[in-house]
């Protein structure tokens, strides 16, 4: 998937179907000159209804099309016959969107199961026939009611990426590197700050066959959780994520501090993110040499105590295979947890 099509935010505006009007049609037969009426109800509006499809992975098909409109009942008949319903149109969107009303901000639902259904504007309810208004004092009423109209709104449709392993990293981490060494994705890479603008997701092959998914979360800087950057656009990808991998390169001036100012982001957009499993992963790590690695070891074992951490390199290929199984325990771990 490219990252110009991968689309994670649209607003759409919907309007539901008018409902059909009623009949006012009195019975006229050759035998029963007067018959009293028999006109049916109108049909109601369609409706606009998001649907969840657990094949989707991103919002693009909405890109260009963003007004959607139902269609509207059909006039009741005759003989008390009803008219027929406005057709419902259905706007498929991946699991993980959450819906907004632009309008009001309120988060209406997060669709998260495959087919789950969410009824955006309901259709008009059809306007009852003369038949409903017979009495012993008014026995042909020659009136019924007109449809209703449907409902019109705008909204908004945030996708949250879910996948297995969120990377999380400042920008030049060299998170883009690790996934398309491990993975088959083919992200951007480019020794400069925000080259990845959107998400990318890889599948991990694992042993035996296994699979788990990774998704490139683009890099955070100081101040994102108040919006700074690009923010809280990126922030709201890793809610989704079951574990954390954090990346820092071995040449970073504090590894620790590093850590701290990521957690720190993570805290103060959604305490809830610390909860996650973490592991620690100091990428370039083949720049250093074995006297200088034991060094550092040293050093992090008192830093991270508690919280796992490893050495690897993305271009060297080396700890790669280690990596993949930390986080393979870690995933299973929660599975069986």
């Amino acid at each position: 998937m490219t990252e110009g099509n991968f689309v994670d935010y649209v607003k759409i505006h919907v309007t539901s179907g008018k409902g059909g009007k009623g009949s006012a049609h009195l019975r006229r037969e050759k035998y029963i000159p007067k018959g009293g009426p028999d006109g049916g109800d109108g049909g109601r509006g369609g409706h606009v209804i998001l649907k969840a499809n657990e094949n989707m992975w991103t919002l693009y098909h909405l890109k260009f099309k963003r007004h959607f409109k139902a269609g509207h009942g059909g006039a009741g008949g005759k003989q008390t016959s009803t008219g027929a319903d406005g057709e419902d149109v259905y706007i498929e969107v991946p699991l993980g969107t959450v819906v907004k009303n632009t309008d009001t901000g309120e988060t209406l639902k997060e669709l998260l199961e495959d087919g789950e259904e969410l009824i955006l504007a309901k259709g008009g309810k059809g306007g009852r026939g003369n038949n409903h208004f017979k009495s012993s004092t008014n026995q042909t009423p020659r009136y019924a009611q007109p449809g209703l109209d449907g409902e019109e709104g705008n909204f908004t449709l945030e996708m949250k990426v879910l996948a297995d392993v969120g990377l999380v990293g400042f920008p030049n981490a060299g998170k883009s590197t690790l996934l398309s060494v491990i993975t088959a994705a083919k992200p951007k890479i480019a020794n400069y700050e925000f080259t990845t603008l959107k998400p990318n997701l890889g599948i991990v092959e694992y042993r035996d066959y296994k699979t788990f998914v990774m998704a490139d979360i683009p890099g955070i800087i100081e101040g994102a959780a108040e919006g700074r950057g690009l923010g809280h656009y990126f922030l709201r990808h890793i809610e989704r994520n079951s574990t954390l991998l954090f990346l820092i390169p071995a040449d970073a001036d504090d590894i620790k501090k590093q850590y701290d100012i990521l957690l720190d982001e993570l805290r103060r957009y959604n305490p809830e993110l610390i909860d996650k499993d973490k592991l620690v992963a100091i990428s370039k790590s083949d720049m250093l040499d074995e006297e200088l690695k034991s060094e550092m070891k040293t050093e992090l074992d008192i830093q991270f105590k508690g919280i796992p951490y490893l050495f690897f390199s993305s271009v060297a290929q080396q700890g790669l295979m280690e990596l993949k199984d930390t986080l393979w325990g870690m995933l299973n771990e929660k599975v069986r947890g």
